[in-house]
């Protein structure tokens, strides 16, 4: 309780479900880049994973306690900084600050936004779009539901711009959450700040990829 109660401690709390869900976007990029190895490759990936029932909604569960708790002390901490900060402080800081850091909590809540949709798409196969069938293994044809989906231009373009989300949100969290740790200092401030923005945009260029190999004709039904 004493860690809820400090701002310290929210922070620590924020940063330690942040680092989750950059493990599990690492995790999820894997999986999802199966589709380059064709039907079979996805197919039998999303196979596998799926053979697991328990695992799987025992770590859904976990991730989505972890996406609660960086919410609600994400956006708890963003008010309580507005409602601290003096206007003075405040422009000064606005001088300093980047578009990333500035926008952090409306780029995380586009990105839940995505998330949310994501989940209704694939997951729960409850929008127009998908085409749910069975390959000729017998198994969920995970390959002609992503492609029939993608190949749609207005999705693969929301998708994108998700990405393209994402990677602001990280490209400040990834070295805000060193500094919440403690692991950053003066001198390593610019080169985990390089570092954060390459590391999102190597997630968002390899996440695009997969709609934009679709649109481009190079993965086919």
């Amino acid at each position: 309780m004493r860690i809820l109660n400090s701002s310290v401690g929210r922070k620590i709390l924020m940063s330690i479900t942040g680092q989750l869900l950059i493990v599990f976007i690492l995790i999820h990029l894997i999986g999802n880049s199966t589709i380059f190895f064709g039907p079979d490759g996805i197919n039998a990936y999303a196979h596998h994973l799926h053979s697991l029932p328990p695992l799987v909604w025992a770590f859904r569960l976990f991730m989505l306690a972890a996406i609660a708790v960086h919410i609600c002390y994400g956006v708890t901490l963003t008010l309580e900084n507005k409602a601290a900060n003096p206007g003075a402080y405040a422009v000064k800081r606005q001088l300093k600050a980047s578009f990333a850091s500035e926008n952090m909590i409306w780029t995380g809540l586009l990105v839940l936004g995505f998330i949310v949709y994501h989940l209704l798409q694939f997951t729960v196969q409850g929008t127009p779009d998908i085409v749910v069938g069975l390959d000729a293994a017998n198994r969920v044809d995970v390959y002609t539901m992503v492609v029939t989906s993608f190949g749609h231009a207005l999705i693969s373009l929301i998708y994108m711009a998700a990405m393209v989300m994402l990677f602001l949100h990280l490209s400040h969290g990834i070295p805000s959450f060193l500094q919440t740790m403690g692991w950053n200092n003066e001198k390593t401030i610019p080169v985990f700040g390089t570092g954060g923005k390459v590391i999102s945009a190597f997630l968002m260029v390899a996440y695009i990829s997969i709609p934009a190999v679709i649109l481009a004709g190079l993965l086919k039904l």
